[in-house]
This record gives C-alpha cells, structure tokens and sequence, in this order.
C-alpha cells in the first residue's frame, strides 16, 4: 500500500479524499494556488505545495507542475478529484510514465470513453444500448436538417467535446436543426476548440440515471446500483439519490449488466460511472461514461456501506475488489444536495466573497466512516468565515441524507437543510 499520496485537487472532494487516506494510515499531499492558500484542503493535508497563480489554467491544471510537487515530496500516487485532470488522458499517462501512480483508470480507458463519438461505437460493440442518432461528424447545416429528419424529430445536437451544458441544442423542427447546428458548432469551436457535432433522438420524459461501476485490475468489474439524478438546472446535477425512484429491479440489473460489459470492453479498473438517460416506458440508452468519481458518490457510499475512494486507492495499488457482485447491498435511501454559491437574485450567477457565517447541520454521518449511516452527513471544503474565490465552481458544500425510505430520507433532508446556516 501506499505511504503517501498527492490530491490533485481543492474544495470538498480533496478535504474528502484526505480522509479516507488519513482512516489508511497513509500520508497526504495537498497542492493549492495563491486564492487557496488558507484553504481548507491545505490545513487538513500532512503537508502542501503551491502551485501557482489563482485560475485553474496557473495552477491545478498545470499536470507538470502537480507531477514536480510529487517528486519534490515523494508522494507515490496522485488522486485527481473530479474536474481540473481527472479525466484528462494525456496526464494519466504522463504520470504513469513519471513512475507515479494514477488513481482511477488507465489512460487507454479514459481517451477511450473520453470521446463521445468514439466511445458511442464502442457502446454499440459492447451490446450497450444507444440513442438513435447519426455519430460521425456533420459537416454542414444542410446535411444536419437531412439526418435530423431521417432519425425524426425532436432532435439533441451535441458537440463531441461537449459538457456542462455547453454545446447543446434541441430542435423540433428543419429551421431549429439548421439554426442549432451552426450555433452549436460556433459554441463547440469556441468552448473546445473542437468543432465536431453529431446529432441524435431527443428522449422525451427523459431521467438522467446512472450506474456506479468498480473494476480491478484482475480484470473484475462490479455495479454498485445506480443514482437518480434528473433534478438538474442548467444541465447541472442539483439534487441526486439512490436507488432511483423509478426504475424496477429487472431495468436495473439490465442496465448495470450493460454498465459492467461496457467497463469490460475498455479494460475499465477504478470507480467509473455510466450514465443512461431513461425513456418514460423505461427504455434506457448509453449516453456517456465517467471515467472519475463522481461529486455524488457519497448517496452510492450509504446505501452499499462502501468507501468508494478507499477502493479506488486499493484497486490502484494492485488489490483485487474485496467483494462480488452478489455481495453487494442496497440499504435504506440517501439523497444529497449540492450547496451552490450562487445569487437567486442574478439568475443564479456564482457568488464570491467572504462567509460570514457557516453552520452545517449537526453531522452523524462522516466521509471515509462505513460503519455509522443512516444520519446527516456535510461534505465540504469550507469553513466559517474563510473566501470563496471567483476562479473556481461554485459548489462549497454536498449535503448527504440517508434514511430507512425515501419518504424518511426526504424528511431527514428538509429538516437539515432547515439546519444549515449561510451567510456570505
């Protein structure tokens, strides 16, 4: 096992990581920019480098300088969060290849499923469900309104590169496909500088459900069930929960059978996550793979008792899954809610400054702690009275529930929300 390890990341999900290392007995490091100097992150690590000026493309984007911050402190391993590099193939591999261990997948895996066009076909090879669409890349507007009629209206227009939200439109008709794929090619160019664009059906009703999967370097791959997360804004995950209210065991198991087959077909080892988007009949269909934890995993940690960024740091020392699919559970019901700073007010704009007052609920529940559930857990990487800086997400806080249902769970969730005090 690992004796020290850097965190390739801020905010909550290093505070995060930093525990389940501490709970292992192993050593951490915490890098940070001039914004994050008296962050949270940085007071909790055994020791920390700075790695640059305050936005990410100074500092946590900066792979040489994260890679020189492991040499200099002899960390063994990187784990890279979400966001920032952590589904960035090109430093996977240089990693690899500085002799450090990358915690999550192998850089084949991410580059694979880091496409989307290139990991559609794949899905398809794997016998995975996939959207009706046209999955190469659409070189005119004209040639998008003829395809978007041959897989009938209406229509989701997607760059390849795409995400958060951007480069995305939906089109009901011949005049909004023209309009959308122009629009959404400049976006894509612009955003990504890559301005393929595919086009394919738009499920109406749609779920946004996804399968938490774990594979090890044995070449064993497990599903941890799945996370309901269809309560978006913006395209962005707001509330999310599990099990999902909608789905019957059968849709389940088939769908975590097709996450697994696919996690097989690209030699998947790491936590990863397979999000379908479902269908109001329960029809389901591929629409992209993590290759990262996610910001909700801690509703997965409650109901399977698991420490998925412990595995995460088992599996990338070698150890083989410590269970089988049959072992796996499904306790009770959690939901999590992203605590966003951001102004009402201003359509939601992100909202920087000083905390003045922090007052998480009363915790029973704690990240990297298996053994007591069902309670209130607070996952953040802010403090009272510290700065929330404009260069990064605004997310400061998850707030997890579990309960014995979903009706106590919600109960649990509207009594600590109530509970937690912010002012900034």
């Amino acid at each position: 096992m690992f004796k020290k390890i850097l965190i390739a990341n801020r905010g909550e999900i290093a505070c995060r990581v930093i525990k389940t290392a501490r709970k292992m007995g192993i050593a951490t490091v915490a890098v940070y920019s001039d914004a994050d100097k008296d962050a949270r992150h940085v007071e909790l690590a055994d020791e920390a480098v700075h790695i640059g000026a305050s936005p990410s493309r100074e500092s946590y984007l900066r792979g040489d300088r994260i890679i020189a911050a492991c040499k200099q402190t002899g960390a063994e391993a990187v784990h890279p969060g979400y966001g920032f590099l952590s589904e960035n193939e090109a430093f996977a591999r240089e990693v690899e290849e500085a002799g450090i261990v990358f915690i999550g997948p192998k850089h084949h895996s991410i580059a694979a499923m880091g496409d989307k066009i290139a990991s559609k076909k794949l899905a398809r090879e794997a016998k995975v469900n996939t959207i009706p669409g046209w999955n190469d890349a659409i070189e005119t507007a004209e040639r998008a309104v003829e395809i978007a009629r041959d897989v009938g209206y209406p229509v989701m227009i997607k760059a390849s590169a795409g995400g958060g939200g951007k480069g995305l439109r939906v089109a009901f008709d011949d005049k909004e496909a023209f309009e959308g794929f122009t629009s959404c090619r400049n976006e894509a160019r612009n955003s990504f500088g890559d301005d393929r664009v595919f086009i394919e059906k738009f499920v109406e009703e749609p779920r946004h459900i996804e399968i938490q999967v774990l594979g090890d370097s044995q070449g064993h791959v497990i599903y941890l069930n799945e996370r309901e997360c269809s309560i978006q804004r913006r395209h962005q995950k707001v509330i999310e929960e599990a099990p999902s209210p909608f789905i019957s065991d059968a849709t389940r198991r088939a769908m975590g059978e097709q996450a697994v087959a696919l996690a097989q077909a690209v030699n998947y080892q790491s936590a990863g996550t397979v999000e379908f988007v479902v269908g109001k009949d329960q029809s389901f269909y591929f629409l992209e793979m993590n290759t990262r934890l996610q910001v909700e995993h801690p509703v997965t940690e409650c109901i399977t008792g698991l420490d998925l960024v412990e595995l995460m740091i088992r599996v990338a020392a070698g150890e083989p899954l410590p269970l089988t699919q049959a072992e796996v559970r499904r306790d009770g019901w959690a939901i999590e809610c992203r605590i966003n700073a951001e102004d009402p007010f201003r359509n939601f704009l992100p909202s920087t400054g000083r905390l003045v007052k922090f007052q998480p609920p009363k915790e029973t529940m704690f990240a990297a702690d298996t053994e007591h559930l069902h309670g209130v857990r607070v996952d953040t990487g802010v403090y009272d009275g510290g700065e929330i800086p404009m260069f990064y997400d605004s997310m400061i806080a998850k707030l997890i529930v579990h309960g014995r249902d979903r009706a106590h769970a919600i109960a649990r969730m509207r009594e600590a929300l109530d509970a937690f005090v912010i002012r900034g």
